[in-house]
């Protein structure tokens, strides 16, 4: 009888938090039965150098998704976003700026981009990965992407929001 009482709490649990929801989006395809290109095993990112400006480096993340994955909604900056260099998780850690409320669509043929904009200065610290979470409209996208390519990180690094385009 006691097994039987706890597999019911344990269901009732899970009913109450997938109807609350709980600040998790679900990553849930904009139609069809595909898989969605939000989802981190869906998509690939790349990190490059972008034009610097005043005091600042800059660094494009581009996310694409192959063909046959559904297209997916994001909105504003990933968040946990951490610097490796080597395989050596660094101690810079990114702040987001810039609005959080604009939606953009990603899937094949829509690629997006957001920027990491890195503190000009002597402190910066060489890296070869960016893991992040990404966010969509109704929380963040369970799981970690991550992107590769060179780049340099300091105190101060911080995230824009997810913008539509390479």
């Amino acid at each position: 009888m006691r097994i039987v009482g706890n597999i019911t709490a344990l269901a009732v649990a899970t009913v109450l938090v997938g109807a609350v929801g709980g600040g998790v989006a679900q990553a849930a395809p904009s139609g069809g039965g595909a898989p969605s290109a939000c989802r981190p095993a869906n998509h690939l990112a790349k990190i490059s150098a972008a034009p610097a400006s005043s005091g600042h480096r800059h660094y494009r993340v581009t996310l694409t998704a192959a063909p046959g994955y559904a297209a997916c909604e994001l909105a504003g900056s990933p968040v946990d976003v951490r610097f490796s260099h080597h395989g050596a998780v660094g101690a810079v850690t990114a702040g987001r700026y810039g609005s959080q409320s604009a939606v953009v669509r990603f899937g094949p043929g829509h690629p997006v981009h957001f920027d990491i904009q890195v503190p000009s200065g002597p402190r910066a610290i060489p890296a070869d990965e960016a893991t992040f979470t990404l966010s969509a409209p109704g929380g963040v996208i369970p799981g970690e992407s991550t992107a590769h390519g060179a780049l340099a990180v300091a105190p101060g690094t911080v995230v824009g929001p997810v913008r539509a385009g390479a």
